[in-house]
C-alpha cells in the first residue's frame, strides 16, 4: 500500500470515530507533512513514541463544537499516476475551506505557502 495514502486515511477515519489520537508508523515524509497539517491547524500536535516494536507518531486531532475538523481527504498522485502543479495550477480548494498538500523543492508545503515562495511541486492530496 501507499503510506501516505493510508497515513491520511487512518486520520480522517480516526478523526470521524471520534478519537483523540491516532497511532501512525514514523517516517520522514509522514513527520513533515503532519508539521503541514499543523500549520494549517487540521490537527492540534503529534510527537514521536518509542516502543518495542517501532516508533511511532501520535496525533492529537482537533473538533469544533463536536464536529472534526477533518472530515475529508483526496489523494491527487498515486504510486501509479504522478501529478505535478506549476505555481499558476494551485487554486484554493473548496472555496479556501480546504488544503492542498505538496512536495515542492523547498519541502512539504500547503498551497498557500507554495503560492508565497513561488513554487509548484507533486500534488500530494486535498484535506478539508
Amino acid at each position: 500500500m501507499d503510506p501516505i495514502s493510508n497515513m491520511i486515511i487512518m486520520i480522517k477515519n480516526a478523526s470521524l470515530a471520534g478519537n483523540e489520537t491516532v497511532l501512525l508508523s514514523s517516517s520522514k515524509i509522514k513527520n513533515a507533512i503532519l508539521n503541514c497539517l499543523k500549520k494549517e491547524g487540521y490537527i492540534s500536535d503529534f510527537s514521536k513514541k518509542v516502543k518495542k516494536n517501532g516508533t511511532y507518531l501520535e496525533v492529537k486531532l482537533i473538533y469544533i463544537d463536536n464536529k472534526p475538523r477533518i472530515t475529508d481527504v483526496e489523494r491527487i498522485s498515486k504510486q501509479s499516476r504522478r501529478v505535478y502543479f506549476g505555481m499558476k495550477d494551485i487554486h484554493p480548494v473548496r472555496s479556501g475551506s480546504g488544503t492542498l498538500v505538496l512536495s515542492t523543492p523547498k519541502g512539504i508545503l500547503s498551497g498557500k505557502e507554495a503560492r508565497h515562495e513561488q513554487v509548484g511541486g507533486e500534488a500530494l492530496f486535498k484535506i478539508w
